[in-house]
């Protein structure tokens, strides 16, 4: 099939992505190197530019805390893109081998995808964490940024490109679409250029692409998550769960929403959610919990729960509360308002616990621990490119052995087939 056109230099980016296949592991992993300490050395730049998208913006936007950057979030990032250096090639390797009858001999085996396509909105830590992980796997980036990131992510982007030049790699393995409506429908239509688009942000954002895309997608989407503190929770466990989980990084994907919890435990709630006043934490109560907190907790932070109030990811310091008589029940409200990113259940026992996490729909299910830790880092990926929350190819945490495909070899002496 022949590409269609396009306004930008999508040829461009296809032909660099067929160059990268001639580069050695040790010539990516030397690249990767270069880039974070570059990252270090052009702190001062990249928050300059950083600082003029802040100014653009209300601090009281959930997307505030995500779009900022700092020295030690830049350090961070360059650890990240040192640990994608050190982790093994995702390429190359034989998932299995086989010779037949005839003697064939038949290989499955890892390969990039080739042009890989992100839309994000306000993370800027996206660019790099995307190139790192992308160019690791063998594959050329296309990023189109919101408008809101776009000072951040040019800065971060030159970055990028002087290291590729300095090491005489096509600087058109990575390219930076302008922050419109436009440009993202020309790469939702990049068939024959772009393999495979996967959006960052917003369910806003991941329902506009799966809608329109004419390339496969693998959704990255909303984290609705909840935590269930069960009829035979350890409340001390549960009051540091809960609090981590919702105020650690309220403005992420893996926070705390909803907190489920058995009635016949509703006494303790107002110890679970006592630390969260200290973080100024809204809470939208149903009857039950609204009438057990009306005494403990602090009237202007404490609201009558609306149906609204279930299903939504707040990205910011607000958080339901829900009572249910069984955990059959907390499998129901689960199931209606979760988002199958991750879910958690607080319990000593240890029948309860198995049935929840064999039952629950999610891509990470936890058992007496923080929904925080969905987070490729954390699970050992190195950074990670997102957290899926479909069932084909790849599912949670996505880093470089998901962002790879593969295909078959088969090496023979003459065969032919009857």
């Amino acid at each position: 099939m022949m590409p269609m056109e396009s306004a930008y230099n999508f040829q461009s980016v296809l032909d660099a992505g067929r160059k990268l296949g001639k580069l050695t592991t040790e010539q990516i992993n030397h690249l990767l190197l270069k880039l974070a300490d570059a990252a270090e050395e052009n702190v001062d730049d990249i928050l300059k530019e950083n600082q003029k998208d802040l100014d653009r913006m209300d601090p009281s936007d959930p997307k505030f805390d995500r779009l900022k950057l700092t020295r030690p979030r830049i350090e961070a990032i360059a650890h990240d893109i040192r640990n994608v250096a050190a982790l093994p090639s995702p390429l190359g390797r034989i998932l299995s081998q086989e010779t037949m009858p005839n003697g064939l001999k038949i290989k499955k085996v890892t390969v990039p995808f080739g042009v890989i396509g992100i839309i994000f909105e306000a993370r800027p830590n996206v660019t790099f964490d995307v190139f790192s992980l992308c160019i690791k796997s063998g594959s050329a980036v296309v990023l189109k940024g919101g408008s809101d990131a776009n000072y951040s992510n040019l800065a971060i982007v030159s970055v990028i490109k002087k290291v590729l030049t300095s090491l005489s790699i096509d600087e058109n393995s990575l390219l930076l679409l302008p922050p419109t409506r436009e440009a993202a429908t020309d790469l939702l239509n990049a068939r024959g250029f772009v393999d495979l688009i996967i959006p960052r942000g917003s369910q806003a954002l991941i329902e506009y692409v799966r809608e329109n895309a004419k390339i496969p997608v693998i959704e990255t989407g909303a984290g609705i998550c909840h935590t269930y503190f069960d009829a035979d929770g350890d409340k001390e466990i549960g009051r540091q769960v809960i609090h981590n989980a919702k105020t650690r990084r309220v403005s992420v994907c893996n926070s705390l929403d909803c907190l489920i919890i058995h009635k016949s435990r509703i006494h303790d709630l107002p110890y679970l959610v006592s630390k969260m006043s200290e973080n100024n934490v809204e809470i939208f109560a149903d009857p039950s919990a609204f009438a057990e907190l009306l005494q403990d907790y602090p009237a202007h932070l404490l609201h009558k729960a609306r149906i609204e109030s279930f299903g939504t990811e707040f990205l910011s310091y607000k958080m339901a509360v829900k009572t249910v008589s069984s955990m059959e029940e907390a499998l129901e409200h689960i199931a209606t308002f979760g988002s199958k990113h991750s879910e958690a259940i607080i319990s000593t026992n240890r029948n309860t616990l198995d049935e929840f996490l064999h039952t629950v729909d999610a891509a990470a299910v936890f058992a007496n621990a923080s929904t925080a830790f969905t987070d490729g880092a954390q699970f050992g990926l190195g950074a990670e490119i997102g957290i899926s929350t479909q069932k084909l190819h790849a599912r949670g945490p996505m880093a470089l052995q998901e962002i790879t495909t593969y295909k078959w070899i088969v090496e023979g002496e003459g065969q032919v087939r009857e």
